[in-house]
Parts: C-alpha cells; sequence; structure tokens
C-alpha cells in the first residue's frame, strides 16, 4: 500500500519501471485525472452549497458530509488510478480495472434522490 502511496508524490518512481509509452496516452492519462480532479471539486462545492442554502434539516447534515466526504474519496482515487494507468502503460500490462465510476454513479443518483427530497419536505 505503501509503495503504491509512494507513486503519487513521486513521478520518478513512476518513470523508473519499463518503457515510455506515446506521449498521447500519457497526456489523455493526465486529462483523465483532470476530469476527475473536477469531479472531486465540484461534489466538495456541492457539499458546502448543501450546507449554506438547504433549509434546517436531518437530512441537509448528512447529504452535505457525504457530498465533501465523496469529493474527497474521488480525488485520492484519481490520483491512484492516474499512477497506476501510468505504470501499466509503461510496462505493457492492461490498464487497471474499476468499478469506482459505477459506484460513484449510484452514490451521486442516491444523493440527488436525497436532495430531491429535502427540498420538497
Amino acid at each position: 500500500m505503501w509503495s503504491a502511496i509512494r507513486l503519487w508524490f513521486d513521478p520518478d518512481e513512476v518513470r523508473s519501471v519499463g518503457t515510455t509509452p506515446d506521449y498521447r496516452f500519457s497526456l489523455a492519462n493526465e486529462r483523465t485525472f483532470l476530469a476527475w480532479l473536477r469531479t472531486a471539486l465540484a461534489l466538495i462545492g456541492g457539499g458546502l452549497a448543501v450546507a449554506q442554502f438547504l433549509p434546517e434539516h436531518k437530512l441537509r447534515v448528512v447529504i452535505a458530509v457525504t457530498l465533501l466526504a465523496l469529493g474527497a474519496l474521488v480525488a485520492i482515487r484519481a490520483v491512484d488510478h492516474w499512477a497506476r494507468s501510468e505504470q501499466a502503460m509503461r510496462t505493457g500490462e492492461a490498464l487497471p480495472p474499476s468499478r469506482f465510476p459505477a459506484v460513484l454513479a449510484l452514490v451521486v443518483t442516491a444523493g440527488a434522490v436525497a436532495l430531491l427530497v429535502a427540498t420538497l419536505v
């Protein structure tokens, strides 16, 4: 686990294995990482908006904390996926599979339903 975390902060560690892939693939991997970061920022912004603008209700705190925590999780997942994908490209392995997008979609859907309930109640 610690070796995976070390990859997040040491680009030379990522580059030390395998061969350099076509730079377009590395740039595409980086764009994907940045898209995940935008998603994380949007979730965090949504959590702050819920905390500030929904009326006092028990559900408000649950939704706000869930969105904030999910934003943090997406940011961590983004950097981990970037490092694992870069390493896989360099070693000629298949890109790492991920269920995270499906899980994120389900959680965001549940959050949207909870926001709808909180807004209507």
